[in-house]
């Protein structure tokens, strides 16, 4: 016979307790080790543009042809005596940019350059092997998230793509008459190294939230924002081979008065080389022209951009589209300021990085578009 229970005792007080329920089971199990990935990638990204900066700086001191073969693995180790010093110099004096230009080069003024092309070489082997090894501790650790195993392995591959595609732009400068390398293949290669900068930009953004903030984010995606932003990252890109054109031929110091270009508004014989196609990579004065008119139009459409994005109910939003306004402004200036003193080393240089920079705000801008961050209504008035 069951007890009687006191009318003045809690109810369910002999009853076991049931835990409470526990929300984000799933999202536990998706995480991953998602901020040791992002720090990781933040080094990558680090490195990158690192290697962006040395690479500029090789083709700028002309030190990209000093090394004739492609040792992937013993190529890590440099010259380690005058004999081994004197047989790269040899291999180098049998290459067109000797013969035709650095005749009479000292060996001491050959390893200068060596030293240049040896340490970009070098800075991408260093890149491939942060990589691998993190790959791999992460993925032996089991604490990749579930669906970034194919993402983090694209970067690897991308950045074999690039140590292969290195080569062959190098390999173009060491036949025919050419001085230098191609500048379709220096495009190509400056091109695919702003690949992978964007895609660990876009992960990284992506890593800093969780899963499912992303996704209630997304709800609130401003998609004329998006697309907006997209046609910027596109046309920033295209504007980023132009320039890699430009710096291929040297062309950025051949007119040094703007806006005009030797005082006229389409500069002299723009189309005097044979065949015809030819002048779009090979003629300095129209290269240059190409690339200014095409940072006009960047400006423009960045303006009416800037313009939208500014006005984002969102601050973060709001705020991104202002620095990447900001960005633009500061690199048509920098631009400017490079060709009217004809690309010395130091603004060339600052013009690639400039251009890093826009490029990664263009991008941040997008991913806030597409994701905006959370705020409370106070915020948003």
């Amino acid at each position: 016979m069951a007890q009687k229970r006191s009318i003045f005792e809690e109810v369910g007080t002999n009853e076991v307790s049931k835990p409470a329920p526990q929300g984000g089971l799933i999202e536990k199990g998706r995480k991953g080790a998602r901020k040791g990935i992002r720090a990781w990638l933040v080094v990558i990204f680090a490195l990158v543009m690192t290697m962006i900066a040395v690479g500029g700086l090789t083709r700028l001191t002309d030190s990209g042809l000093s090394i004739t073969e492609w040792k992937p693995v013993t190529g890590a180790v440099p010259p380690m005596n005058e004999a081994a010093w004197v047989a790269e110099f040899e291999k180098y004096q049998q290459i067109p940019e000797y013969v035709l230009q650095n005749e009479g080069m000292s060996l001491s003024e050959f390893k200068s350059i060596y030293w240049w092309e040896w340490g970009h070489r070098q800075l991408g082997r260093v890149i491939g092997l942060v990589w691998a090894l993190g790959y791999a501790g992460f993925a032996l650790a089991r604490k990749v998230p579930t669906g970034w195993h194919k993402r983090l392995l694209f970067i690897g591959v991308l950045g074999g793509l690039q140590g292969a595609i290195g080569w062959w732009m190098v390999s173009s400068g060491l036949v025919g008459e050419r001085l230098d390398v191609a500048s379709y293949r220096l495009a190509t290669h400056l091109g695919l190294a702003f690949v992978i900068l964007g895609f660990i930009a876009w992960y990284v953004f992506l890593l800093g939230r969780s899963e499912a903030e992303l996704l209630q984010a997304r709800r609130n995606k401003d998609a004329k924002l998006f697309s907006m932003s997209t046609g910027m990252l596109h046309f920033a890109f295209l504007q980023i081979l132009l320039g890699a054109l430009v710096a291929g031929i040297d062309a950025g110091r051949g007119y040094t008065d703007w806006p005009l270009m030797g005082g006229q508004v389409l500069p002299p014989d723009p189309f005097y080389i044979e065949p015809l196609w030819r002048n779009f990579f090979e003629n300095p004065a129209l290269v240059q022209f190409i690339h200014r008119v095409a940072g006009y139009l960047l400006f423009a459409f960045g303006v009416v951009t800037w313009l939208k994005g500014r006005k984002s109910a969102n601050k973060a939003t709001a705020g991104a589209f202002n620095l990447m306004g900001a960005l633009l402004f500061f690199q048509v200036v920098l631009g400017i300021v490079t060709v009217l003193h004809g690309a010395p080393l130091a603004l060339g240089l600052a013009h690639q990085l400039g251009a890093v920079a826009l490029f990664v705000a263009i991008s941040r801008a997008r991913f806030l578009s597409q994701f905006p961050k959370s705020q409370s209504v106070r915020e948003g008035l």
